[in-house]
């Protein structure tokens, strides 16, 4: 099990610490409200993906294979979200005194993930990889593998938070904030962008 454990976490680094949706929503987030704001929602986040982690591990996967427009349709509503939310921060304003501008919640969490399919390819390829490699049964290496991908991401999305919070400290004047504001929208509008094209 350690050993599975080890590859699996070797696998998952360059996925889960690179910038992609989820990173550059957080490090947003960070840099808007701060990283105990983003808490909430990377805890709904991390809820939803244990629990999807587990449908796909159980056969989930299978509906996916047999129905594709499932993907089309998570593919393009994620994408709008991601759009939707980068279209909020891109106009939120200064950082401070903003009184529209709300932190993501638990629920923005959760349907961040669940209408993420580049989430359910980077699940499904982990199980493929690594399902039939552990010594443990089967139901014991879907725990597993579910569990410590769920962890490895909660920490990258809360490392991306916490340097979006600090680089935020540099930009509290109202221009610099709003100049902020504007790239991290800017930002997460190209990943909508990319998500619905890749």
């Amino acid at each position: 099990m350690l050993q599975t454990s080890i590859a699996l976490i070797l696998f998952l680094f360059p996925l889960a610490y690179s910038p992609g949706p989820g990173n550059m929503f957080f490090a947003a987030n960070g840099a808007r409200f701060g990283f105990r704001s983003t808490v909430p929602s990377n805890v709904g986040y991390h809820f939803a993906t244990w629990v999807v982690t587990a449908a796909i591990g159980f056969g989930f996967i299978a509906a996916l294979d047999r129905f594709p427009q499932i993907f089309i349709f998570l593919k393009t509503s994620g994408s709008l979200y991601v759009l939707w939310i980068a279209w909020k921060i891109f106009r939120a304003g200064t950082l401070e005194g903003h009184e529209t501008a709300k932190p993501a919640t638990f629920i923005d969490g959760v349907i961040l993930l669940i209408l993420n399919p580049k989430a359910y390819v980077i699940i499904a390829l982990m199980f493929t990889q690594f399902l039939g490699q552990s010594e443990g049964g089967w139901v014991v290496t879907v725990i597993l593998i579910r569990t410590v991908f769920t962890i490895n991401n909660f920490i990258s999305f809360s490392i991306w938070a916490l340097i979006g919070d600090k680089i935020a400290g540099y930009f509290r004047t109202p221009e610099s904030a709003q100049k902020l504001n504007m790239l991290f929208g800017i930002i997460l509008a190209a990943v909508a962008i990319w998500m619905l094209l890749s």
